[in-house]
């Protein structure tokens, strides 16, 4: 499984769960050896939702599910995502503007910087496959706080097509600011309570085929255990036979 590192990997498997927030039941559960979950919010959502069989399901992920085509696949398809954006700005850490000091008025499609000058559309383009507007002001060379805002010599902003569905995401994170508490609380638990009942050990299998069994295996007996305290062994046993 390919690493940070330029050329580098390690020899792992990258676990996906989808946890209800009541029982903290594996809905759905994946193993890939991909080394990152960018593309693994819509594949995982979609799982749950057959699983559980609700259509309104809200997806709350953390920062390394941000993707924008993932989440408006989810969006798409009925379900609501909450995944936090990355704070990957070198901008706000060299202490200058960075995007979010700049508000789009959608009726004009203008961005408003920080100076209060309009930065209007000047072209489109397509990167990595997705369309991307550019904007910036005629008034950056002369600004006052250019300094704050940019070493080039007009701030450029890029918005994605579809970037009103993060937007709307956002406003959404804003208003449930608890969201990402009870993400923790609730896939995190299963994660711990697998890991202790393995201990300090590493899958026992080889290659992703019998190493997505395995995964299956402690995930059957995670959700049999769960049930057993949650129902209790007798009406399990008379809903199994059932």
């Amino acid at each position: 499984m390919a690493t940070s590192g330029r050329g580098t990997g390690i020899v792992g498997y990258n676990v996906q769960t989808a946890v209800d927030t009541k029982h903290h039941l594996i809905v759905a559960h994946d193993v890939t050896n991909v080394g990152h979950d960018r593309t693994q919010l819509a594949s995982m959502a979609k799982q749950a939702r057959s699983a559980t069989g609700k259509e309104d399901l809200t997806v709350v992920a953390d920062r390394g599910y941000f993707n924008g085509p993932e989440i408006l696949e989810c969006d798409q398809a009925g379900m609501v995502p909450l995944v936090p954006k990355p704070l990957t700005s070198n901008s706000k850490a060299d202490g200058r503007f960075d995007k979010r000091d700049f508000v789009y008025i959608a009726e004009d499609d203008e961005y408003r910087c920080p100076a209060g000058q309009r930065a209007i559309k000047r072209f489109t383009t397509i990167e990595n496959g997705m369309t991307l507007h550019k904007y910036w002001s005629s008034a950056c060379p002369r600004c006052p706080l250019k300094a704050q805002c940019t070493t080039s010599d007009y701030r450029r902003i890029a918005r994605w097509e579809h970037e009103a569905v993060l937007d709307t995401m956002q406003e959404r994170l804003d208003r449930q600011p608890d969201a990402m508490q009870l993400r923790r609380q609730t896939v995190e638990h299963p994660f711990g309570t697998l890991k202790a009942w393995m201990g300090s050990t590493h899958f026992l299998t080889k290659r992703l085929p019998r190493v997505s069994t395995e995964m299956s295996l402690h995930v059957l007996a995670y959700n049999l255990k769960r049930v057993m305290q949650i129902m209790g062994i007798v009406p399990l046993m008379q809903a199994m036979r059932a």
